[in-house]
């Protein structure tokens, strides 16, 4: 079968992988969509280490065709976009309701996949960019058959994640003000999750002017291109900023932009060794830096719920979709997304 593997050195759609049966709690899907995200170029470029080979991506939707022993929320035929929690669901965090905090679910890569006789890494417990994957039972969420499934794709990382931190880390309330550094998959969807919110001024920045018009769709009040600006929007700073592309600068200039009681949420993936330097006194009036992983989601309900809010309008999730190449068009697809052409390039099989 057809996917993207990443050797270490080089990308390459191959034709040639194979996959596993399910084994007992888990669940093989034939995928349809799979969404281009940041942090699957992080593995290329090194930003994010990743053992090799691996089958890459982890944004993605498609039918299910079979389940392993002991699956019964899910059957062959049904549709389901994918996350790439695969919590336990037994450990303390995960009955805390905190499934993203879950240790057996970070750091303990699978492999699958074979090509001939060497095993494949699976990247994010997912790995999309292939035409079938196996996934924990819990990571795949049915989903209504009148959903896209080029758009339903996006919501196992960038909705889960820009909607997620907004809703489920933040909790921006009614009136609030939110300022959003960046506007790509991840920074659209902080934008409706904030609008969602009832937040009362939602400021979009980002240097590339021709992402205005997608910024007010998703649901910012005002567009600028530089930070500079928006201490005459916000005389007193914000209640919430958002760092979603994952510069060190731009963690240092969310700090400088929080009012008192601001909370910084950093979306944005740098470098796994770099390092942000901000005064500590920026903090004393109850001020706040919060990580977020994965939009402190609960996968198996919040994937339910966004789904719901784009049948009643609510959500946007067709309007992410800037591209659909199939697989074999990676490159191409790769080239728009590192450009920042595109919100979301969608690859299909």
């Amino acid at each position: 079968m057809r996917g993207v593997v990443f050797d270490g050195r080089r990308v390459e759609v191959v034709d040639d992988l194979v996959v596993r049966e399910p084994g007992p709690g888990e669940v093989l899907v034939a995928v349809a969509a799979a969404g281009l995200c940041h942090s699957d170029l992080s593995v290329v470029d090194g930003t994010i280490p990743f053992p090799v080979p691996v089958v890459l991506g982890h944004e993605g939707a498609g039918v299910v065709a079979a389940v392993g022993p002991g699956v019964t929320h899910v059957a062959p035929g049904d549709h389901v976009a994918l996350s790439t929690l695969a919590s336990c669901g037994t450990c303390a965090e995960c009955d805390r309701g905190r499934p993203t905090m879950c240790r057996r679910a970070i750091g303990r890569p699978a492999r699958p996949f074979t090509r001939g006789a060497e095993p494949v890494y699976q990247f994010a417990a997912n790995s999309a960019f292939a035409e079938r994957t196996v996934v924990k039972a819990v990571q795949a969420v049915r989903i209504p058959e009148d959903i896209p499934l080029t758009s339903a794709a996006l919501i196992g990382c960038a909705v889960l994640t820009g909607v997620g931190a907004v809703l489920n880390r933040a909790r921006v309330d009614r009136g609030d003000s939110v300022v959003v550094l960046g506007t790509g998959g991840i920074g659209l969807n902080v934008l409706q999750g904030a609008r969602l919110a009832g937040a009362l001024r939602i400021v979009a920045v980002d240097a590339n002017p021709a992402k205005a018009e997608a910024a007010r769709r998703f649901g910012a009040t005002d567009f600028l291109t530089s930070a500079d600006g928006v201490r005459e929007l916000l005389p007193t700073g914000a209640d919430h900023v958002f760092e979603c592309v994952g510069r060190v600068e731009l963690i240092r200039r969310a700090v400088d932009l929080l009012d008192r009681r601001g909370q910084a949420v950093l979306l944005g993936v740098p470098p796994a060794t770099a390092e942000a330097s901000f005064p500590v006194s920026a903090l004393y009036l109850d001020k706040s830096i919060l990580g977020c992983r994965y939009g402190s989601a609960r996968p198996q309900r919040d994937i339910a719920l966004y789904a719901e809010l784009y049948r009643r309008g609510r959500l946007l999730l067709d309007e992410l979709v800037t591209a659909v190449h199939p697989v074999e068009d990676f490159e191409k697809a790769r080239a728009d997304a590192e450009a920042g052409r595109v919100a979301r390039a969608v690859l299909t099989f």
